[in-house]
């Protein structure tokens, strides 16, 4: 309507500037009665413009961290190999019949049951790092062998503190205290804490994954979906709560062990106590090394994936980081040998009868080779 006014009016002027000034005129006001007329119709293709642009923009940027880890695939073949070779030997140890086994035994055969889990995956996180997997391993490697890193990992912090527990019982010697240290009751406890650690990771296996074009760079996080991303979620901060919880316990324990241990220095048992000490030491450093530094990440790590955290460079630190203290954390691998020799006896004296034969053969091979030789 506005339109045809002002073309008559134009056309009755003979001015020609007028006339083109009445158009842009007429124009204008047409735009004007559209908006009013269809407010809701120009603001939905105003927003469906914006929302696309945003979107291209969006998608032609991807924050690809999960890079460049073939440097780790060589620490963690040296630690697969010293851990298999270790675990073997400290099975062989305790296939020994131990007709008076207490339960830090048990403790320490738990242990060495997740070290076995480890050594199985481990080898397809290598070759994923290595960037020689196929896809089909790539996924399997994320709803399977990762899960199974992470239960190692929780189940050696879980019996590390029940080591460290043991030991300050041992040390107290309460007659209240002595249902806690049969046999009976730690492998019920260890059934418990196996149930208690596969009923957190196993969802992160069972629940199913999003299909996603085939690329050579790809993280877990993207094969989720929003169920599986909210319950990785969920069970790393009930990880970080086990962590805390049992480093507690490590702490507590180990304090009034020590404090149990110094009351007692003038004793006729100076050498035990100080061999005491000594595993005190050894549980506490190897805890500190292998999990402090990863649980210190975590938290920033999960917020990276979940995009809490959108700053892409600080997506890759934070990944780095992590990388570099799940090594840390696998290589307990290595250090739980040494808490075999130090608190199994079945252990330490098998590695001693088997050096101590080695030795002898050697010097009956010596002495028969000197016989032949004078005559």
């Amino acid at each position: 309507m506005y339109c045809l006014f002002f073309q008559q009016t134009a056309l009755q002027r003979p001015n020609s500037d007028a006339a083109a000034i009445d158009i842009v005129v007429g124009i204008a006001a047409a735009s004007l009665s559209v908006k009013l007329l269809f407010p809701a119709m120009t603001t939905s293709y105003n927003k469906d413009y914006f929302t696309m642009a945003d979107a291209t923009n969006s998608s032609s940027f991807t924050c690809e961290v999960n890079k460049d880890l073939e440097p780790f695939t060589y620490f963690y073949w040296l630690i697969f190999l010293v851990g298999f070779f270790g675990s073997c030997f400290a099975l062989w140890a305790f296939t020994w019949k131990d007709n008076n086994q207490k339960c830090l035994s048990v403790y320490l055969i738990n242990l060495l049951i997740a070290d076995f889990l480890l050594t199985l995956v481990l080898p397809f996180k290598i070759v994923v790092d290595m960037g020689q997997a196929s896809w089909k391993l790539k996924i399997f490697h994320c709803q399977v062998s990762a899960c199974i890193i992470y239960i190692n990992m929780y189940i050696s912090i879980i019996f590390l503190g029940f080591v460290s527990m043991d030991r300050c019982l041992q040390t107290i010697q309460s007659s209240k205290l002595y249902q806690i240290q049969k046999r009976g009751f730690a492998r019920m406890l260890s059934a418990v804490v196996w149930a208690l650690v596969l009923s957190i990771m196993l969802p992160n296996m069972m629940i199913p994954i999003k299909d996603i074009p085939e690329r050579d760079i790809v993280g877990c996080i993207d094969f989720k979906t929003v169920i599986g991303r909210d319950w990785h979620v969920l069970s790393n901060f009930i990880s970080i709560a086990i962590f805390f919880n049992f480093s507690a316990i490590i702490l507590i324990s180990n304090c009034i062990t020590i404090k149990k241990l110094y009351t007692n220095e003038d004793c006729e048992e100076a050498n035990n106590i100080k061999a005491a000490l000594v595993k005190i030491f050894l549980v506490t450093a190897g805890y500190i090394i292998c999990f402090l530094p990863y649980h210190i990440v975590r938290i920033p790590y999960t917020l990276s994936q979940n995009d809490v955290i959108t700053d892409c460079h600080l997506k890759q630190v934070l990944f780095y980081a992590k990388e570099s203290t799940l090594l840390l954390s696998v290589s307990n691998l290595c250090f739980d040998p040494i808490v075999y020799y130090h608190f199994s006896n079945n252990f330490r004296s098998k590695i001693s009868k088997t050096f101590s034969l080695k030795r002898q053969e050697r010097a009956v091979i010596g002495g028969e080779n000197a016989i032949e030789r004078a005559v």
